[in-house]
This record gives C-alpha cells, structure tokens and sequence, in this order.
C-alpha cells in the first residue's frame, strides 16, 4: 500500500502554502500566530471545485488546550476567536468546502461552548435582527445549514488516535478526513486538495509541511521518496522525535484523509508514551502490515 502526502513548503513564519503540483494554493495560518485578514474572508464553504461525493469528516476537539492557559481555563481553545470567528467555524467551513457534510466533532470537558455555537438561538437571532448588524450570523446560519454536525465524547484526553477511533461508527467502512483546529486552511482549502488526491490515487493522504529544525520536536516527522512535485511515498512517521532521531523536517500539520483500515491498526497499536493512543502510530503500523 502507498501512502501519499501532500508537501508544504514554509514560504513565512506565519504563512504557509502547500501544494500538488500546481494544482494547491492552500495557505495554512497558524492561528495561535496571526489572523486572517478582512479581505481574505470568504464564505468558503460555499465554492470550490472539489469532489461532489460524500465523505464524512471527524474533528478532534477534546484536548485540554495547556498551551493556551490561562485562556482557555474556561472555554475551549477551538473557541478562540479569528477576527470575528472562533478557530473551529474556520474548520467546518473548510470541511464542508471540502464536500464533507456530515462532521462529528469529538469533544471533552469543558467544551460545551462549541455545540452551543453550532445550535440555534431563537432569543439571539431575534436580538441580531433588530440590531446595526442585522447580518452579523448570516455565515455561521448558512454553514448550519449546509452542514450536519454531531457530537461524541472523548471522557478523557487519551491522544489523538483515541479521538479518531470514537469515530469508528459514525464513518464506518468508508475513508474519511480528519481535521485538526490547530491551522487554517483557505483558498482553496487543503482537505479537498488532499480528498482530490485521495481519489486519484485510491491512498491515504495527509499534509505536511517544512518546519525549522528548533521546532522538529513538536510534531510527528515524515521520511518518504518524492515519487512526483508535491508528493511522496512514506517511508517512515516518526510521533515528535528528538532533533537527533528525525530523519527530515517534514512535520504532519493536521490534515489527514484515512481509509478505515486504520481502526484496527489503531485498536492493535494500543498505547504508547504517557498513556494515550498516538495517531501517528496507528498510520506506522498500518504501513508496517499493508506494505
């Protein structure tokens, strides 16, 4: 089995793009760095020339979001505002641009705020309209309405292969994408790169991007052969190595799409370094059977 992945190369501190061949221009923003400028705001749910069909998305949002403390004591650090939207709005929009309809967003703890963002509030909408800014939850309205949410549990925080295998009903026996509230993707968005590429190829897809070698232990590490512009065949993945034991600076960014082969790996993979289920793992151990 090939896995295939999507290459980025860093172009800025806090832009980046990535592509397939010349195919993406998907800029990923670190939203914890920057913002997205008022100009590049778009109701991206609403265009792309991605693939029609259905997949199913699942967004992990159960973590405990130490990093952003004191902020996020209280609320979720996917709630964390972008201009005028919270991090995880960006998200579902590049997931239904991405013609994934149907999301389940895994959540936690403390994360009550994101289920009560993406439900009705007959008292607001009323007040909203009779206000100055009578259009002020038209893009969040009309991504209500374009896609179907639902929710799961993650009791506790067990790593992110954890979150994906309490998606295993809800997907199925179908590939589906993975989107992580860490960066941003816009214009066009990198899930319906990745899903194009998908259903090209028939293989696994994730993104990845250059990083500085300061930061190679923060993230899971890809070694693999450039097989086209863009585009690699993993050789190895690697859950955040030390800068000695990585072998590239080719970092996982978020973005997967995965065949369902991958809850077995992850039920076999079981778990690793402090207790939890790494999905970095899982993909390692498919690759090892399936080779």
């Amino acid at each position: 089995m090939w896995w295939i992945f999507i290459v980025s190369s860093s172009r800025q501190a806090r832009l980046r793009r990535t592509g397939f061949g010349a195919a993406c221009g998907a800029r990923l923003i670190a939203f914890a760095r920057t913002v997205v400028p008022r100009s590049r705001r778009t109701r991206i749910y609403c265009g792309g020339s991605f693939p029609r069909a259905k997949m199913k998305a699942v967004i992990p949002a159960a973590g405990l979001g130490s990093r952003f403390l004191p902020y996020t004591k209280a609320m979720p650090k996917e709630m964390i505002p972008i201009v005028d939207k919270p991090a995880i709005q960006f998200v579902v929009e590049e997931a239904v641009a991405s013609g994934m309809r149907e999301i389940l967003i895994v959540t936690g703890r403390s994360k009550r705020a994101i289920e009560d963002h993406f439900d009705a509030n007959l008292e607001l909408d009323e007040h909203v309209a009779k206000s100055s800014r009578p259009g002020a939850l038209e893009d969040l309205e009309a991504l209500m309405k374009a896609a179907r949410i639902m929710y799961v549990r993650q009791s506790s925080p067990r790593g992110l292969g954890d979150a994906v295998l309490r998606a295993a009903d809800f997907v199925a026996d179908e590939s589906f994408g993975v989107l992580l509230g860490d960066d941003i993707t816009v214009d066009p968005p990198c899930a319906g790169v990745l899903r194009a590429v998908h259903e090209k190829l028939g293989r696994s897809v994730i993104a990845l991007q250059e990083v500085p070698r300061e930061q190679i232990g923060r993230y899971g590490m890809a070694v693999g052969k450039e097989v086209e512009p863009g585009v690699i065949r993993l050789d190895d993945l690697v859950e955040k190595p030390s800068r000695e034991e990585a072998r590239s600076n080719l970092a996982t960014i978020g973005r997967y799409i995965l065949t369902p082969e991958i809850f077995s790996s992850l039920r076999k993979t079981g778990e690793g370094r402090g207790g939890e289920i790494q999905l970095t793992d899982g993909i390692r151990s498919l690759m090892e059977k399936e080779a």
